[in-house]
């Protein structure tokens, strides 16, 4: 089901729980949010629908990927990035991003997978890590 996008930043603020079982529907409810608002928005965690949970969705090079309790477990290749976000108002904020980065998430069935992502991927996906922990651009 499409949520209403959260605006505030001190809700946004607060970093996430971990997610279990009991909580498919939000990452179901969250991926339907991103679909909604695909011409505006590539990436979404949780905590943008109202969900203090660590669940991540984006638009991996064309193929939408759920992560679930997702954590950079490695980084390289710093680099200065400018990025909005359909949850704060205004233009592109200044961030440091890496350019390769090492995540270790849990699937849809609960299964850990570990995986190198680089470019584009990277950036959506740190930058929706930052939500789930508190952190805004």
């Amino acid at each position: 089901m499409v949520k209403e996008v959260i605006h505030g930043p001190i809700l946004l603020g607060i970093k996430s729980e971990p997610a279990t079982k009991e909580d498919l529907q939000v990452a179901r409810d969250l991926l339907d949010t991103l679909i909604a608002n695909k011409d505006a928005c590539v990436g979404m965690a949780a905590n943008m629908i109202g969900i203090r949970k660590r669940i991540i969705v984006f638009d991996n090079e064309g193929t939408y990927t759920t992560m679930i309790n997702p954590e950079i477990i490695k980084a390289s290749g710093p680099y200065d990035a400018a990025e909005s976000c359909l949850s704060l108002l205004g233009g592109p904020r200044p961030c440091k991003r890496y350019q390769t980065i090492k995540v270790k998430w849990q699937n849809e069935q609960f299964q850990t997978r570990i995986k190198t992502f680089t470019g584009w991927p990277a950036q959506i996906i740190q930058h929706e890590i930052d939500h789930c922990n508190g952190i805004l651009i």
